[in-house]
């Protein structure tokens, strides 16, 4: 048992509860565990390990005050602090692995300035009401989550790292992207550190390790009434070479799918517009970039099967383009079927459709494949979030390197909950450095950053 699981005994929580007059503290077991979870349960390996795992309170502040005598409170008592925003992500970031109290961040929800070019916003704000705010004022965020929705924008930050949107913008950490962070430390005087540029990256995909998010400033583009639709063909491949020669072409896009057509029994709303003997590619695509990407589709020999802006899809009971790929796919998959579990992939340079098509021969139907097309340090980056059957532990890992040791891919674990192993694939020591800064005693969402040991934690106050 880790250093912070075995103060967590000794809690006084009484004590803990009493500095906290005031601000919305729920103790009930049922709403707790509930709040204690995220959608680690895609995963039958993170499902045994964190299915019982839980907080012993909620802790909801309403301001950054707020957040600050809840900080010094849990410093001074050694109890670990785990955030939450919308509970959206994959690996169980949000999962306290030692306990302690989980701190919900939704109701820091500010949008405190929004001005040409950038949003001031506090880390609670639900990224739907955010976006649609932005939009007021005729601009829109570079790119979001499938989970658009109810994600928030700091647990995008601290869980995400690119989405819909990143075929035209890049990655989130890409420079300038995410302008600043403001951060608290947990600490019996807790500080404000203020970063900016680069040094965003110091808590960008930390899971909420080093140091709690309150405001960002991130960049924002103009505003545009985007066309979502679908283009069907007769093959995968045809449709892949399809959405790369799109890219390639320069059509103004904010988002292109590729889904095959086994995916369709999953699409359920979509009936005849996503019929079983067609391949997708769901697109979110410019107004006046709709003519030549209708004929960029009739000259690779398929058609567009709706075109609708979003309003129009509401009213039609359709689902946004942007519910049609990225992990919502599996979600999609896992309300028909929970045998799936999923892998993500990046290919190598340059992409060979060829490798897609050995690849659904080499595994069948043990595998259904979408691809996502983004941008990466500057260029096109293929990725692949698929469907996978799920006939335990050695089998997935048997798969994950045969994709990476024979294909050449690079696969982004996501049945693990610490950083480095589900992506960054080494330790970040500029994470782990401020991490000593912002979190001096260890107790930010302990065990989930490999980077971190017992012995660095600081003793005294």
């Amino acid at each position: 048992m880790s250093e912070a699981a075995i103060a967590n005994r000794a809690i006084d929580w009484d004590a803990f509860r009493g500095e906290l007059d005031g601000i919305s503290v729920i103790d009930d077991e049922k709403t707790v565990k509930v709040r204690s979870g995220d959608y680690f349960w895609y995963s039958p390996i993170l499902n045994d390990m964190l299915k019982d795992k839980s907080g012993e309170l909620l802790v909801i502040p309403k301001t950054q005050d707020e957040v600050r005598t809840i900080a010094s409170a849990a410093a001074r008592h050694r109890v670990p602090v785990t955030i939450r925003g919308g509970g959206t992500g994959n690996y169980g970031q949000c999962v306290p692995l030692e306990g302690g109290i989980v701190l919900d961040l939704t109701k820091l929800n500010r949008i405190i300035e929004i001005k040409s070019g950038s949003v001031r916003v506090e880390a609670g704000a639900r990224i739907a009401t955010l976006d649609d705010a932005c939009a007021e004022t005729g601009q829109q965020l570079l790119m979001y989550p499938s989970t658009r929705r109810i994600a928030t924008i700091g647990g995008f930050l601290s869980g995400g790292s690119g989405g819909i949107g990143s075929l035209r913008h890049g990655m989130l950490r890409d420079h300038g992207n995410v302008r600043y962070v403001k951060v608290m430390t947990v600490e019996a005087e807790p500080r404000i550190i203020e970063l900016y540029a680069d040094d965003i990256q110091k808590v960008h995909h930390a899971y909420g390790t080093n140091g709690i998010i309150l405001e960002l400033e991130l960049a924002l583009t103009a505003a545009t009434d985007w066309i979502h639709c679908a283009a069907l063909f007769d093959g995968y491949e045809t449709a892949l070479r399809f959405a790369m020669t799109a890219q390639e072409s320069g059509l103004d896009c904010y988002l292109l799918t590729t889904v095959e057509r086994r995916f369709a029994p999953y699409y359920t709303k979509f009936g005849d517009l996503f019929p079983d003997n067609r391949d997708a590619v769901f697109a979110m695509v410019a107004p006046d970039e709709m003519p030549r990407f209708e004929a960029l589709a009739s000259e690779t020999g398929g058609s567009v099967s709706f075109a609708m802006k979003k309003k129009d899809l509401r009213e039609a009971g359709l689902q946004p383009a942007y519910e049609c790929g990225w992990n919502h796919t599996t979600l999609q998959a896992l309300k028909v079927d929970k045998s799936w579990t999923y892998l993500q992939v990046a290919y190598p340079h340059p992409f060979d459709p060829v490798l897609v098509m050995e690849q659904m021969e080499r595994y069948g139907d043990d595998v259904y494949w979408h691809h996502e097309m983004a941008r990466m340090d500057g260029r096109v980056q293929i990725f692949a979030l698929p469907l996978v059957k799920y006939r335990g532990k050695d089998a997935i890992y048997a798969m994950i390197g045969e994709m990476e040791d024979r294909d050449g891919c690079t696969i982004y674990d996501p049945h693990v909950v610490t950083i480095e192993d589900g992506g960054m694939k080494e330790i970040d020591t500029a994470q782990i450095d401020f991490k000593k800064l912002a979190d001096p005693h260890g107790l930010m969402n302990p065990g989930k950053t490999r980077g971190w040991t017992a012995d660095m934690a600081v003793q005294g106050e």
